[in-house]
Parts: C-alpha cells; structure tokens; sequence
C-alpha cells in the first residue's frame, strides 16, 4: 500500500504526543510547551525551509525560538524531523544530557540562538534580520517565536518599533496568545504591531490549514506578525 504525503504527515504529528511524553522530571513547563505544539509543526513541516543537512547553509531559513523556558514540544518537533535522535528525548533536562530546559544553540541540532529569558527573541531576530541584509541575502526568511507575555518586556517592544520603519519584511514572528500576559494591550495583539508598520493575522493556533495560510501570505515592504490564539493557560 502506499503511504501518501498527507498520510505520513498526519502520522508524524499523530506521534508528537509519545514524543513529548518521552521527557520527564520537574520543571518541564508543560503548558508553555504544549501551546507551541501545533505551530512549530506547521513551521517545521511545511514553511521552513530548512533541515537536518542544512543547518549550516548561509540560505536556510532561520528559526528563533524565543519561548525558550517551555521546549519540549521544540525538542519533540526536532526529533520527528530529524534534527536530533529520539533517543536523547527520555534524557531531557538531565546533567549530562544536550536537552536542556532551555535550548542551546552549541548542544541542540538546529538550534539558531539560546533562549529561555523572555524578550530576547524578537530582538535578536531583528539583529539576525539586518545581517542578512547586510550580507546581500535576501532569500531566507527569519522566524522568531514568542508568548504573548513576552509582551510584558520592553526588548520586544524596541524591536517591533525599529522593524516597521526599517522595512524587515523578511522578518516574521508568531506569538502564541495563551492570555498569560499581565498587561492587555489595547485593540489587542495585533493593533500593536499594526500602529509600528508591521503587516498582521490572527488566526486559531490549533487550525493547520488556517496557521499555514497565514504563515504564506504576502507582506511585500514590511515585517508580518501571526498572532496565534490557542486555550487560556490557567483554563
């Protein structure tokens, strides 16, 4: 019988689950992990374009996880792809082990920055961004994930006031709304990033279809936000 691509892909997310339960131990965070889940899927299975061989590749897309405090979904989703053996998962956040409860980008495959601290993301994809201009590369595409109480820090709102004006449009950056900020922000998410240039969507952040053709549209001359809204963490 032949397996086609739709088939494998949803048998790979089916297996995300086992994955994750794979990890173990305290302070595992799973409510920030599990909220990723569904769009570092759709990142890595259908819109990055980068893999396990090119890592290294000065063309590859980049991928900055700055919702680093919460990775196992991040390990899970590396591991169904590839990146780094199943067999480092049931190790996760052990002393000798690669798999940290913060990612670092010199022990896990793929990894492009070390993160955890909230608010560094968004400004070291803006950083990451500029040099590829600088470079002259403007194919790929830079993609920086962070929670909407990422919000609550200052760094993210210095970078998302620098991009619109400088016109990152291969800048991009998802923020899994799970309502744990501490402050609202007024018209919502998106409105802040709309009132500095920046193109956005909000769209239901457990939707394949919908994450996917957000993650596609087009956003010629600017930098473009997916606010992604999954359950409340606390609900």
């Amino acid at each position: 019988m032949t397996i086609t691509t739709d088939e494998h892909r949803a048998h790979e997310y089916a297996d995300l689950p086992r994955l994750m339960s794979l990890m173990t131990g305290d302070e595992k965070h799973g409510p920030a992990a599990t909220s990723t889940l569904d769009v570092l899927w759709v990142l890595y299975d259908r819109v990055l374009r980068v893999t396990p061989e090119r890592t290294a590749d000065p063309g590859r897309d980049r991928f900055l996880l700055s919702k680093g405090h919460g990775p196992m979904a991040y390990y899970a989703v590396l591991a169904a792809k590839g990146f780094l053996p199943v067999e480092w998962l049931p190790g996760f956040g052990g002393y000798d082990s690669p798999l940290g409860h913060h990612p670092d980008r010199l022990l896990v495959p793929g990894a492009e920055i070390g993160s955890g601290s909230l608010g560094h993301g968004l400004p070291l994809g803006v950083g990451t961004a500029l040099g590829l201009r600088a470079q002259g590369l403007g194919d790929p595409a830079v993609w920086v994930l962070i929670g909407d109480a990422e919000l609550d820090e200052g760094s993210n709102h210095e970078a998302i006031a620098f991009a619109g004006p400088a016109g990152l449009d291969r800048l991009h950056t998802v923020v899994v709304d799970n309502s744990s900020a501490s402050h609202a922000r007024p018209g919502g998410i998106a409105a802040r990033f709309e009132a500095a240039g920046w193109s956005a969507a909000t769209v239901d952040g457990r939707d394949h279809t919908a994450l996917y053709e957000a993650f596609t549209a087009p956003h010629p001359g600017r930098p473009y936000v997916v606010v992604a809204r999954v359950e409340p963490k606390n609900a």
